[in-house]
């Protein structure tokens, strides 16, 4: 085989570099935040449940609806709430009115525990994005958003 045939590459696709920068970008960003939410004893989808929760005070959400709203897909959530209630930072009540559904509730001690992480997550983001004009980084966001909802015009 000569060199010209081995070393003949398809040229990459445009789309295929931007999915590879985002895909290096996301995990640095992740990384990132993971240390900081380890210094707590929580991870990613730990702090993101808890989240997902305090904003569906006082009613709760089903496990489905709290898997449906994650920002990664995790295979076993009830695996992961099961952790999360034996430290006491959510509940878990079947309701009476229908023995399938079983409400997720966020905990006083959850809701202190997310309280104390705000300002520092909001910092780690300023700091993760600091060097984005807020012009840009909101063009950034509209870009994402609409590749997200897959309607590029």
């Amino acid at each position: 085989m000569s060199s010209r045939s081995r070393s003949a590459r398809p040229p990459v696709l445009l789309e295929a570099q931007v999915f590879i920068a985002l895909q290096k970008l996301a995990d640095a960003l992740n990384q990132e935040a993971e240390q900081l939410l380890k210094a707590h004893s929580l991870t990613g989808a730990q702090y993101n449940v808890l989240r997902i929760l305090r904003g569906a005070e006082p009613e709760g959400l089903a496990c489905s609806t709290i898997s449906d709203r994650m920002i990664s897909h995790d295979p076993d959530m009830t695996r992961l709430l099961d952790r999360m209630e034996k430290r006491a930072l959510i509940t878990r009540q079947r309701q009476k009115d229908d023995r399938r559904v079983v409400k997720t509730r966020i905990t006083a001690a959850g809701l202190d525990l997310l309280k104390g992480l705000d300002e520092p997550v909001c910092e780690l983001h300023r700091r993760q994005f600091q060097r984005l004009p807020a012009t840009r980084l909101k063009t950034l966001a509209e870009l994402l958003d609409q590749v997200l909802r897959r309607e590029i015009e």
